[in-house]
């Protein structure tokens, strides 16, 4: 499965970064592989209005079939839905921790009717 991580830098050490729109970084980690990409995300941080929505596009382009994020719109997770792409909320630790915490069942999917904090 492949998994984007909102992050504030682009390797598995770095922290989470708690905004999904305007996160710095979206590392995609390939949960079975170990492998993962950096994915710089200055055009939504920079963005007037609508980050949200295009930065779920974007990682619904780069192939994920997951996003974590520390909290994220509902506008975005209804077009993250549409792609079948599930959203797990951590807001705290790194990449690592949050893909060794979806990997162990702890994370549990939010949808645009339950929402996000």
């Amino acid at each position: 499965m492949k998994v984007a991580v909102t992050a504030r830098g682009s390797v598995m050490s770095s922290e989470l970064d708690p905004r999904f729109g305007r996160a710095s970084h979206f590392v995609l980690v390939d949960t079975e592989s170990g492998e993962y990409a950096a994915h710089d995300n200055t055009q939504n941080v920079q963005a007037a209005h609508g980050a949200g929505t295009q930065a779920a596009q974007d990682v619904i382009n780069l192939g994920a079939n997951a996003v974590i994020t520390g909290s994220i719109g509902p506008k975005a997770v209804a077009v993250l839905e549409a792609a079948k792409v599930d959203v797990y909320q951590q807001t705290w630790g790194t990449v690592r921790d949050a893909i060794e915490h979806l990997k162990s069942g702890r994370l549990k999917p939010f949808t645009a009717s339950t929402g996000m904090a």
